[in-house]
């Protein structure tokens, strides 16, 4: 017989016993729903967190002064203990300084494309009168500034002359804009707005209103959200009385850069060259590309695990086509007998049953992948997530239900194939 003609047949045997074959297949259907919800999700948060983190900048390289730890202590009998921190602040020569990012911007002029500096001024309110605005004063440096991208909506950005001369001048966002100034821009542009932080009132002059771009990480209302009120670096470093280094700023990689072997490069030059003597601190490097590609080795294997205890329903499902396909042999006994002895082969009886269970598993197979992605779709929509279905996923759960198919399957068949024409017959 036919591959054809045995799909037909045990197609038109699951219409002929609909509730049977329904609750045969609702193991099948089950694991295969739970594998492909479980893995899309996954994938869409994946998917999402991965996003984000690269629109923060896969390439750039977070370069810090960390405490330095005291060797590892070994006992007597072998025992390893982990050394400690030494616990000691920071001094002057501890910080990274202008002189050693000039040096370094010569010695890797060709793997730097700009380096990122910031400082926190403190978070407070800008306040007029009654009208108030949550925002956080952060000073950074030009290279910082062209980094970010930041869309002017009024006046201009912070100028070269802004940074040499530690001007109080700040961009402030549409928000604080709409919030002190009633939405009109151009009324912010030249005004003074005053912000309370710890305690103290500070003025700046504005000279630019950007778009306030919402990552979709605030959990704030759209009236009490803080926004960035962007500073002059040397006017944030004088405000805080600040020494003349940096404890921790941001590289921007050129373009085709390995940035976690950079990240190598950057730590060794810096410690060789300015930290060897320094029993108390060292430079650190670690790259964004190395924690995406860890966050998303974390996901994975997360949703994989989840998926493989959620696939124990398919071995549970596959045990109940077995089942069924051996009552489904008893009952037809005659037509096996009959079948034989007009000469049908054991290879074709055991080619027709096989047949059947793979159909009764793809059968639940293909109605456990639509559900599967319904589930899903419902899932990452209720977590705020764009729906992602995973394709591997779709791919293994079809062929894991060819597998399961003929898998169990076989024996059944093997059993039809290997029966006695002549008691197949007589069998009542």
């Amino acid at each position: 017989m036919l591959i054809g003609e045995n799909i037909l047949l045990a197609l038109s045997g699951l219409l002929a016993n609909k509730m049977r074959a329904l609750l045969t297949m609702l193991g099948i259907i089950i694991g295969i729903a739970s594998v492909i919800a479980i893995m899309s999700v996954g994938n869409s948060i994946s998917t999402s967190v991965t996003s984000s983190m690269e629109d923060m900048g896969v390439n750039n390289i977070t370069l810090g002064v960390s405490q330095k730890s005291t060797e590892d202590t070994v006992t007597s009998d072998g025992r390893v203990f982990a050394g400690v921190s030494r616990g000691s602040e920071m001094s002057d020569e501890d910080y990274i300084t202008d002189e050693m990012l000039d040096a370094m911007k010569e010695e890797f002029s060709d793997s730097t494309a700009s380096i990122l500096l910031s400082e926190s001024a403190g978070s407070g309110t800008a306040e007029d009168g009654d009208l108030t605005a949550n925002v956080s004063i952060t000073g950074v440096n030009s290279d910082y500034l062209e980094y970010e991208e930041l869309t002017l909506l009024a006046g201009r950005t912070l100028t070269d002359r802004d940074q040499e001369n530690a001007k109080k001048v700040v961009l402030v966002s549409d928000r604080v804009a709409d919030n002190l100034f009633g939405g009109d821009y151009n009324a912010a542009i030249g005004s003074e707005i005053n912000i309370y932080v710890s305690n103290r009132y500070y003025t700046y002059a504005v000279v630019g209103v950007y778009e306030y771009d919402d990552s979709g990480f605030s959990t704030e209302s759209e009236e009490d959200v803080t926004t960035t009120v962007y500073l002059p670096l040397e006017a944030a470093r004088e405000q805080n009385h600040s020494s003349t280094g940096y404890s921790q700023l941001t590289i921007v990689t050129a373009a085709g850069v390995d940035s976690t072997a950079l990240c190598d490069e950057l730590e060794t030059w810096f410690n060789n060259n300015y930290y060897r003597s320094n029993d108390s601190f060292e430079v650190t490097a670690s790259s964004m590309e190395s924690m995406v590609s860890s966050m998303t080795d974390m996901l994975s294997t997360i949703s994989i695990a989840i998926s493989v205890i959620a696939g124990i329903s398919l071995l549970v499902g596959g045990i109940g086509v077995m089942n069924i396909m051996l009552v489904s042999i008893t009952e037809r006994t005659r037509e096996i007998g009959t079948r034989k002895a007009l000469g049908a082969t054991n290879g074709s009886i055991r080619l027709q049953f096989i047949m059947e269970s793979i159909v009764i598993c793809l059968t639940g197979g293909f109605i456990g992948i639509i559900l599967g992605l319904i589930l899903a779709a419902a899932a990452t929509n209720l977590l705020g997530y764009v729906a992602s279905p995973s394709v591997g996923g779709i791919i293994f759960s079809v062929t894991f239900s060819i597998l399961i198919g003929v898998f169990f399957g076989y024996y059944p068949a093997n059993k039809a194939a290997k029966m006695n024409p002549i008691e197949a017959l007589r069998y009542e």
